[in-house]
């Protein structure tokens, strides 16, 4: 994970609910920019998932941002596909964009850490 307090490095990646690219300076807020890195087939975060979108939904309007980044090798783990990416968003009515790094170089640039 990257230290608080750096400089988050900026990045352009498809949301898989829009099929927009999105940037992070787009997504970002004045007040604070959540940068989560999830995937489909995870069991921690398929157990934290619903209370992770209604927690985004009660910040949201208080002007913070949320950005989910799936850095997963779809070889590897076909369940997280931007397919089933858009599947699992549509289905959960995620309120923050849901992107896809097929390179994982987003995820290295963080230091994400499974």
């Amino acid at each position: 994970m990257s230290p608080l307090g750096q400089r988050a490095p900026d990045f352009k990646l498809i949301d898989v609910l829009t099929e927009d690219e999105m940037a992070l300076r787009e997504i970002q807020s004045d007040i604070a920019t959540v940068v989560m890195f999830i995937c489909n087939h995870c069991p921690y975060v398929k157990h934290i998932l619903d209370v992770l979108v209604a927690l985004t939904c009660d910040y949201i309007p208080k002007g913070i941002s949320f950005v989910a980044i799936n850095p997963n090798d779809i070889s590897a783990y076909p369940e997280d596909s931007p397919e089933e990416m858009r599947k699992l968003g549509e289905e959960k009515d995620f309120p923050f964009p849901y992107l896809f790094d097929p390179t994982q170089n987003v995820a290295r640039a963080y230091d994400a850490a499974c």
